[in-house]
């Protein structure tokens, strides 16, 4: 595969994802370089959103596309915010100041729970065209807990409060290269290259 598209335009995402890609050799473009705008994301499961995020890049780009949905899911939430994670306390403003009322509205719905453990999950999708019938899929989950402080100024979204007790520290207060070896999004994408392996 000589070039591959990322559907997404979150910086984040991108950085940790070419990171991991950069050792296949293929030329990694993403969606805000070619003008394609985002996706709906109607469905409920993980898998569903990355798979039509990567069918809409793909069917626009006419190249193999690459599409991740992630999330955190708190044990004492049922699973809260899941799927909505990028969008929990709602889809106006800037990224920054989203995350930062995401994160607020995640402290405050488990205030006085004693049942602070969560985890990250990844499903990331690569179709090699739009109507692939099938789709690699790579899954990835990083366990943890929300903390009320939030501490660390790397990654982005839920890192400043997901609290990694063996290590003692947030995912925020890793640097890019311990987080991609650790993290959800770090396992599905070396699971779903090494089932890219294999395919012509």
């Amino acid at each position: 595969m000589k070039k591959l598209v990322i559907a997404s335009g979150n910086a984040g995402k991108l950085r940790e994802i070419q990171a991991i890609l950069s050792p296949l050799g293929c030329e990694v473009l993403n969606q805000v370089e070619l003008g394609i705008v985002d996706a709906e994301e109607p469905h409920l499961t993980f898998i569903e959103n990355a798979l039509a995020k990567a069918r809409h890049v793909a069917q626009f780009a006419g190249l193999p596309a690459l599409a991740d949905d992630s999330g955190v899911c708190a044990v004492a939430l049922g699973g809260e915010p899941g799927v909505h994670s990028a969008r929990y306390a709602g889809n106006s403003s800037g990224r920054e100041e989203r995350d930062a009322r995401n994160n607020d509205k995640l402290v405050a719905a488990l205030a006085g729970s004693s049942d602070r453990r969560a985890y990250y999950y990844c499903a990331m999708v690569l179709v090699r065209h739009a109507a692939d019938p099938q789709p690699l899929i790579g899954e990835g989950y990083w366990w943890g807990e929300i903390k009320d402080e939030a501490r660390g100024r790397n990654g982005f979204g839920y890192d400043p409060h997901f609290f990694l007790p063996a290590l003692g520290k947030t995912a925020a207060e890793l640097d890019s290269e311990h987080k991609n070896r650790l993290s959800h999004r770090g396992r599905a994408l070396r699971q779903l290259v090494e089932k890219l392996r294999g395919f012509p």
